[in-house]
């Protein structure tokens, strides 16, 4: 199945700093007989979900005052755009997993801020934050893509539960729904150390990166919300060695689990075959300080500072991703199933109204966190081992938390250093 634009929901998706040979020299700047326009070459990553690259095609072919062309970029995009922006044979706007922290110190892309001016409120915060560095914005969201927990109503009714909504509840109700065919709980095949990644430590009311960039998670609830997570490992409550992962909801539709943790992008799926016999939730709230958590995240739309018409770029990306939001309402949901960025659209569009969709929606607005900008690839692989350790090996949640605080934190001490 492939992932998509879901893809860096994924914990530890993140952008690749390789360089990449022979990144596309086919930029389309040629005249090409369009007379005064200038001319744009536009990146996006390949995407799985049908009719999304005719459509991006599309939306370029009406733009009148550039003449935009659009690549279509298989392989690994991550690694192809951070090659391609040390190049004056880039892209001029692209889509982007980020930017990144050493795309903007590195000045390889555009202050956006100013595309904004009174629509900023508009745009969902949550993905919003990571997108911005030192005040400024750095890419424009194009839409969001969130995870979060489904639930046979049916099984949950029979077993005389409620939809758990504390991390406790979650423990006792996968342990209850756990039968000789049945586990309680997906959660992936190694047990949710991949995809939970900062999860849990959100809904105990902690984060990764404080606002002054320093970890968020020195705190005694940290270690007692991760015990928790590694109870229902204990409990042999979790699904392990599914024929697919959590990304994709067969499991959760074949009965093999009663809860699964998957993604806004397998509702339409869900509902086809379930009907009303299930529902959503956010990851549930642990401790007096804690509060429901929803991982979101999204692609934005940047601007290469190496491009040659650059004020032309951030008018281009100004009227497709500010102005033109038929198109932006058409992208997030006729090809997949997502959120517009725009809180307006999201409100408004009529696929999301009703039903398990209008709880995704209110759960992504009311408790959306993203991955931090300053949550390098360094943090994100010390704390995701650390994670494993423990929910799979047992291994004692204060002593790894203490190890990782002390790996984080030298981690921002370097990236503050080099701000």
């Amino acid at each position: 199945m492939t992932i998509s634009r879901r893809a860096l929901l994924a914990a530890g998706a993140v952008a690749g700093g390789g360089l990449l040979g022979a990144c596309g020299s086919n930029t389309g700047r040629g005249d090409g007989g369009g007379g005064s326009r200038p001319a744009l070459t536009q990146w996006y990553h390949q995407y799985g979900e049908s009719g999304t690259e005719q459509a991006v095609k599309r939306y370029a072919a009406a733009y009148g005052k550039a003449r935009v062309t659009v690549q279509w970029r298989p392989g690994n995009y991550d690694q192809q755009t951070a090659a391609a922006l040390l190049t004056d044979s880039g892209p001029d706007v692209f889509e982007v997993n980020g930017p990144t922290l050493d795309q903007i110190q590195g000045g390889q892309v555009v202050d956006l801020t100013a595309l904004l001016d009174g629509v900023k409120d508009d745009f969902n915060p949550a993905v919003l934050a990571p997108k911005t560095y030192d005040g400024k914005i750095w890419g424009i969201p194009q839409v969001i893509d969130m995870q979060m927990l489904y639930y046979r109503k049916s099984l949950l009714q029979d077993a005389g539960l409620r939809p758990p909504d504390t991390l406790d509840a979650l423990v006792d109700a996968a342990k209850k729904l756990t039968t000789k065919k049945t586990k309680g709980l997906f959660l992936g095949n190694d047990g949710g150390a991949g995809v939970l990644g900062g999860t849990p430590l959100y809904a105990a009311g902690l984060q990764l990166v404080t606002e002054d960039g320093k970890p968020g998670f020195d705190d005694p609830a940290a270690a007692r919300t991760l015990a928790k997570v590694r109870q229902l490992y204990a409990d042999k409550s979790l699904l392990l060695g599914a024929p697919a992962d959590w990304s994709d909801p067969s499991a959760f539709l074949q009965g093999l689990t009663a809860m699964q943790w998957s993604g806004l992008w397998a509702l339409p799926q869900v509902q086809k075959e379930l009907g009303d016999d299930f529902g959503v939730l956010p990851f549930p709230k642990d401790g007096p300080s804690g509060r429901p958590a929803v991982p979101v995240g999204a692609y934005a739309a940047a601007v290469s500072a190496r491009g040659r018409n650059r004020e032309a770029a951030e008018e281009f990306v100004k009227w497709l991703w500010v102005q033109r939001t038929d198109d932006q309402e058409d992208f997030a949901l006729s090809y997949g199933f997502h959120i517009p960025a725009r809180i307006s659209l999201a409100k408004k569009a009529a696929k999301l109204r009703t039903g398990a969709a209008a709880d995704a929606v209110r759960l992504t607005t009311d408790h959306g966190h993203a991955q931090p900008l300053l949550w390098t690839p360094a943090a994100q692989t010390a704390y995701q081992d650390t994670l494993s350790r423990i929910i799979k090996d047992g291994a004692d949640p204060d002593s790894e938390l203490k190890t990782v605080l002390r790996k984080v934190s030298a981690e921002l001490d370097r990236v503050k250093k080099t701000s």
